[in-house]
């Protein structure tokens, strides 16, 4: 199936006289006739469901549906994104080991990396995501176990260059890792790119109507990990938690590392989503090419509206001629950058405090990528942990407005920009 019938159709056939849309399965157990039955759910040698923990018919439904659209081979949702960079991360690196990762992501990820799992013993290293190959090359070290970027960081808009990124990764022997939030499947497929892992915080576009907190990972199914045994012997050695299985040999390349993610760090850290968010998750994927349409095109043209503005410093959005990130997103993301623009009042923090507060048809949230307009000033909000360098190493100046366009009236929301910025 093409991808915008795959967005209603994929992970989900009902048969005969079955429910049309996939059922909310409001279950935490699910009974079997024999402790035999079950014994072998326990043991990785049947495939079922015994506890919602783990696994979910209604997860596990719209999960394939998200792994069809990113081309992956096995995908599994999460209670949110955070739960999901995390995952995606501790499932091939532990105590000792090194990640190295772009400095341009998501505040929530930077403390996520730098500050909670650095206290589990796992390093990172951080780097420009526009360093020369040679530059991030020199981050690697014998010790690192994956390479870690966003495709559109969030809110800086720098675009990963993927192929350098995997190019990098796969010299050293490890695979990268994208977050491909704002991006989601219908702007860039990172798989087509080389990358080996994707993220999601379904929070965001992929559910659409902020009306459900997730996160998923999918696996490409391509990464070699049996080519780098030694680095990797979650997957490939015995796992003595289930009876020796060796995850490599018992499902494959295509399905070891989604598989010990869920029986190991589901069952120990029980990040769950709940079968009725996974249920409005799957609903909101079904509009995904029709609202990203819309909130690309929307964000396109307020951009180019306020790159004129006599009130505006600057404006940074990768669709725009000109701008840093143009030439990357002509390649990677040529259907649209997604529908978040990130400007400067002049005028720095002070003028952009009375901007926000002046809108009425946009709302001040530290949420972003919904259908209706939100607006954020990040270094008072998402990014306030952080240092002055940090911040700018994250690309998150202190005049910095992250404004995501919503699928409203384009006429409506400039005119409600316009007479916020005449408060200035």
């Amino acid at each position: 199936m093409n991808f915008d019938t795959s967005c209603l159709h994929a992970g989900y056939r009902p048969g005969n006289g079955e429910p049309r849309n996939i059922p909310i399965i409001q279950s935490t157990t699910f009974r079997y006739e024999t402790s035999g039955d079950m014994g072998k759910l326990f043991d990785l040698e049947a495939e079922g469901y015994f506890y919602t923990r783990l696994q979910n018919p209604t997860s596990d439904a719209v999960a394939a549906r998200l792994c069809a659209l990113e081309g992956g081979s096995a995908a599994m949702l999460l209670s949110s994104g955070q739960a999901a960079n995390f995952f995606a991360v501790f499932n091939i690196a532990s105590a000792g080991d090194h990640v190295v990762a772009s400095s341009a992501i998501y505040g929530g990820t930077y403390n996520l990396f730098a500050v909670t799992m650095r206290r589990m013993g796992i390093a990172f290293t951080f780097v420009d995501p526009d360093c020369s190959e040679e530059e991030l090359s020199a981050a690697f070290r014998p010790e690192t176990k994956a390479l870690f970027g966003e495709t559109i960081a969030n809110p800086a808009l720098t675009v990963l260059d993927i192929e350098k990124f995997a190019r990098a990764a796969h010299a050293h022997g490890v695979p990268l890792i994208v977050d491909n939030t704002f991006a989601t499947p219908a702007l860039c497929r990172p798989f087509e790119w080389g990358a080996d892992i994707v993220t999601h915080s379904t929070t965001k576009y992929l559910d659409g109507h902020a009306a459900a907190v997730g996160g998923a990972i999918v696996d490409s199914g391509r990464f070699d990990w049996t080519a780098h045994k030694d680095k990797f012997p979650g997957l490939t050695a015995p796992d003595e938690s289930y009876h020796g299985v060796t995850y490599t040999q018992r499902f494959g390349l295509g399905g070891a590392y989604i598989t010990k993610a869920v029986v190991q760090l589901m069952r120990d850290f029980g990040a769950t989503p709940a079968p009725m968010n996974a249920w409005l998750l799957g609903m909101g994927m079904e509009t995904l090419p029709l609202r990203m349409a819309k909130h690309c095109a929307n964000a396109q043209a307020i951009a180019e509206w306020l790159q004129r503005h006599e009130k505006v410093a600057w404006v940074r959005y990768a669709g725009l001629r000109g701008d840093k990130y143009y030439d990357l997103a002509q390649k990677y993301l040529p259907r649209g950058c997604c529908g978040v623009v990130s400007f400067g009042v002049k005028g720095g923090r002070a003028a952009a405090e009375r901007f926000m507060a002046g809108l009425g048809l946009a709302s001040i949230a530290t949420h972003v990528a919904d259908a209706k307009t939100c607006v954020l000033h990040p270094a008072s909000a998402t990014h306030r942990q952080m240092n002055d360098a940090e911040l700018a190493a994250a690309g998150v100046s202190p005049d910095l407005v992250r404004l995501s366009v919503g699928i409203e009236d384009l006429d409506d929301l400039i005119a409600d920009l316009s007479q916020a910025l005449d408060r200035v």
